[in-house]
């Protein structure tokens, strides 16, 4: 068992990494469970240009290192493996890695959310290389080219409609021969001329060695597989909530996020906070997650501030 720390944070995105830096500059000496994939999903993205401040784009494994340092800097601790067991129920609360136990007043979990990919032999190789899981990341690199984007719900939808100010063509591929997404989003996509459909398809593998080249897609009913020429594949059929750990233990909602009452990053459990993908499924940008990430760190600092106080008048 550890000595008792402040606060905890699990997971190391741009949301866990920001949090460390407010953390551990309001000398709360932060410990960071990063994870063995420590850096979130920016790890497996190459360029990124939408971050503020660098006008000239960043690798993602990049500004993770930068967030990383700069948390380092101001003192945080990090342990770079999985939190195997939280223990919520009563404060102080239990982080297990290993052999080893955390304790702590307080936890900030920022341990993200996962895109769900189609298992494809070559998928995860050309993963940032033509293969995408977020069209408001990616779509501007695509300008005038043709496109992919998997999936019939509401998600995959937007992303065609995203994707059609910059491509030339965005072709729907959907195993099913009618969309799940809502009546609205259905009439815009069929509207739209640059958006085509091939129903009752799967993607069986992707194409190129170095970047995308195109897809192999078959069709369900026929069994024909065809190579379609394509420069970039989106992959939209959902994201699932890292919140394994915290089933039974906080509020979640119907698809596993920590669902936030009251507008701010405190969860069900008081002194425990959220930030990032873990609790946001709308947004899902770097940018909104290291805002929360901030939120968090500020709102876990006031709490053992309320507390401390509440504890030296009693």
């Amino acid at each position: 068992m550890s000595e008792l720390q402040d606060v905890v944070i699990v997971g190391s995105g741009p949301a866990g990494l920001t949090a460390a830096v407010y953390a551990a500059r309001a000398d709360l000496r932060p410990v960071v469970i990063e994870g063995l994939a420590a850096g979130g999903q920016l790890m497996l993205t190459t360029d990124v240009e939408n971050y503020p401040g660098f006008p000239e784009g960043i690798m993602g494994p990049d500004l993770m290192l930068r967030f990383r340092e700069q948390a380092e800097r101001f003192g945080a601790e990090f342990v770079t493996a999985d939190a195997d067991r939280v223990d919520l129920s009563a404060a102080p609360f239990t982080v297990a890695v290993g052999t080893d136990e955390y304790t702590a007043r307080s936890i900030i979990i920022s341990t993200g959310a996962s895109a769900q990919m189609l298992g494809l032999p070559n998928e995860q190789r050309l993963l940032g290389h033509g293969v995408s899981t977020c069209a408001t990341c990616d779509g501007f690199f695509f300008k005038e080219k043709e496109i992919g984007v998997i999936g019939g719900g509401d998600t995959a939808i937007e992303e065609a409609l995203f994707l059609t100010k910059f491509a030339s063509k965005v072709t729907v591929v959907h195993r099913r021969d009618e969309l799940r997404a809502s009546k609205i989003m259905q009439d815009r996509a069929f509207a739209n001329p640059k958006i085509g459909f091939r129903w009752n398809s799967v993607v069986d593998d992707v194409i190129g060695d170095t970047k995308l080249e195109g897809a192999h897609v078959r069709n369900v009913q026929t069994g024909e597989t065809e190579a379609v020429p394509l420069s970039g594949l989106f992959v939209a059929i959902g994201h699932t909530p890292n919140t394994d750990l915290f089933k039974g233990q906080l509020d979640l909602d119907e698809n596993g996020y920590i669902v936030l009452p009251g507008g701010s990053t405190a969860t069900s459990v008081e002194g425990v906070f959220a930030a990032g993908d873990v609790a946001d499924h709308v947004f899902r940008q770097a940018i909104t997650a290291a805002g929360t990430g901030c939120m968090a760190a500020i709102e876990a600092e006031r709490w053992l501030a309320e507390v401390a106080h509440a504890a030296a008048s009693s």
